[in-house]
């Protein structure tokens, strides 16, 4: 539910009449958040929004419990007081024999020791279209090993016998990543599919392993981009691949920056080390037209083994 829904139509001198003289100050002081940033967590100190925050989400849980026979609140051991006060408020505003209940687990935190919130930067969401299938995968199959034993216990339903032998395995060489690489397969699964997943890994193939244009071809836009996201991009007019196409030199070295100069191109390609949509380019002057655009509009350039480049066509 929304909660501007009941909050929308209720003034300030309102809430504060009818509310706010529930509560008292000592009591909101008491709280181990509030505390804890007024002797010194926070150098800013403490806003009037966020003191009185607890009386917000305290409200939200009286609304809630006469509005939809809501007693129990549960949330991560950050909103403990927080909730708590929902419970005392419906103590005090409808009388002692109204019983709530507050129910809180340890806060998961990433490495960084920020917990996982929407309002945090670098986190992920469920909902592939803010983290897709191909992101999610690397987010799991990124962290560092001390996070990993403790998000296999969390995030899986694999037995202990189980997470106990990986965490072993992945001890004897920690450089396999057997512990991360389960985690993601296990968590992307779950949460997407086993279809997703594959596609995740080999998405990750192309970057880091042996790949093929087909595996390419397989990518929709969005993977393509985020696997890409972090190598060089060129944008060049569609037209240039429109009749017969441009020539692959003149596209690399001339239309984008891909190479220093076309002499440097035809050199590389020579000796096989210029690939275009994981194909290896045969000649300096190939003529490259809109049927090699990938999803219609990006051509991908390999240089040697490691070095990438994106063209897109607009």
């Amino acid at each position: 539910m929304n909660n501007y829904d009941w909050m929308k139509g209720y003034s300030f001198l309102d809430f504060a009449r009818e509310i706010g003289k529930c509560i008292t100050v000592n009591y909101m002081m008491a709280k181990d958040s509030v505390k804890r940033r007024l002797n010194g967590e926070a150098q800013d100190g403490m806003s009037f929004t966020e003191f009185t925050y607890q009386l917000l989400q305290g409200y939200d849980f009286l609304h809630l419990y006469q509005e939809k026979n809501c007693r129990l609140q549960l949330g991560g051991s950050d909103q403990w007081g927080n909730i708590t006060t929902g419970t005392e408020l419906i103590r005090r505003k409808l009388g002692g024999e109204n019983e709530a209940f507050a129910l809180t687990c340890p806060l998961i935190t990433k490495s960084d020791g920020k917990k996982f919130g929407k309002t945090e930067k670098g986190n992920i969401w469920l909902d592939r279209t803010r983290t897709s299938p191909y992101q999610f995968y690397q987010f799991w199959l990124n962290v560092g090993d001390e996070d990993a034993e403790r998000y296999i216990k969390i995030f899986t339903s694999l037995d202990k016998a189980t997470i106990d032998a990986i965490i072993e395995e992945h001890k004897q060489d920690p450089g396999r990543r057997v512990l991360q690489k389960k985690l993601a397969e296990e968590v992307t699964t779950m949460v997407h599919s086993r279809e997703d997943l594959e596609l995740a890994v080999e998405a990750s193939n192309i970057l880091f392993g042996k790949a093929t244009k087909e595996s390419l071809v397989k990518l929709d836009e969005q993977t393509l981009l985020d696997v890409f996201s972090g190598v060089p991009q060129f944008e060049v007019s569609r037209s240039l691949f429109e009749g017969e196409g441009v020539k692959a030199v003149d596209l690399v070295a001339e239309h984008s920056q891909c190479f220093a100069s076309k002499g440097e191109m035809r050199k590389l390609t020579q000796g096989g080390g210029v690939s275009i949509n994981k194909e290896k380019l045969t000649a300096f002057d190939q003529l490259l037209t809109s049927a090699d655009l990938l999803d219609e509009k990006y051509l991908l350039v390999q240089q040697g083994k490691k070095k990438y480049f994106l063209i897109i066509a607009k």
